[in-house]
């Protein structure tokens, strides 16, 4: 079975100039089959800002209201997504930029309306507005498009099926094209942040942790050692393990060579 790297990278990566010339440097050389998925988040918040309109975050999500929706479609589907195209292409990478309503590759359904403990303790009803849960990916087609020379460059937005984009999470649309590849491709997936791995002291980046399994997990989680945004990123890698995706890295976007990093299998 032929091999594919299914590469996420966050908003932070690609919004500076420095990073994103690196990113697409690495991206560029890393040898077979690829998928890049990709944020923007800090984008989507600055220009925002700029137009009057305030981003309203719980639990590290962003509440996309209709106001919201325009402004990252605009960012995510266009700014950010069209200057990593334009930069691939500028190293010999056949790359197609799409949304998860292009060619109808990623179908979600908004999110309903959820209790949520806040960081206070006290609970409330979220209406997160216009924010996706994937219900399915078409592995098959993105699996035509890769064998036919093309590297996608997927933006973190989503459809409904009856006319509307939905915002959705980055790290799972990754989990979840890397598991609807796994039928067709041996995957590797790998989520890119600002550190070098999981790391065992978060002020220490010289601690990662090199290799983490389901049960070090739990109890990595109860030590309070993971905790925060890395929660629901180790339980995406998981959830693709269980999936079939062979395996999860999580590192440094000038890492993508395989070398260090956190390694789930």
């Amino acid at each position: 079975m032929e091999k594919i790297n299914v590469i996420k990278v966050g908003g932070g990566i690609v919004e500076d100039t420095d990073s994103l010339s690196q990113l697409l440097a690495d991206f560029s050389h890393l040898s077979g089959h690829k998928v890049l998925v990709h944020g923007g988040g800090r984008s989507a918040t600055k220009i925002a800002a700029s137009l009057g309109i305030e981003s309203q975050m719980v639990e590290g999500r962003r509440i996309t209201d209709e106001k919201m929706l325009q402004v990252v479609t605009m960012v995510y589907g266009g700014l950010v997504n069209k200057n990593l195209v334009a930069g691939l292409q500028a190293y010999g990478v056949n790359a197609l930029g799409l949304t998860g309503a292009d060619i109808n590759i990623i179908r979600s359904h908004k999110r309903p309306t959820k209790c949520v403990t806040l960081a206070d303790g006290t609970k409330q009803m979220i209406d997160f507005g216009f924010v996706g849960d994937v219900d399915c990916v078409d592995g098959q087609m993105l699996s035509t498009l890769v064998q036919q020379g093309v590297v996608p460059v997927i933006a973190p937005l989503t459809h409904d099926g009856k006319g509307n984009l939905l915002n959705t999470n980055a790290d799972t649309i990754a989990s979840e094209v890397a598991c609807a590849l796994a039928s067709f491709f041996e995957v590797t997936l790998t989520f890119c942040f600002e550190k070098p791995g999981v790391l065992r002291n978060a002020d220490d980046d010289s601690s990662v942790i090199p290799h983490i399994s389901e049960k070090d997990f739990h109890q990595l989680t109860q030590s309070g050692i993971v905790a925060g945004g890395m929660i629901p990123k180790l339980e995406n890698a998981f959830q693709a393990i269980r999936q079939g995706v062979k395996k999860v890295v999580i590192t440094r976007a000038n890492h993508l060579d395989g070398q260090g990093g956190t390694v789930i299998e």
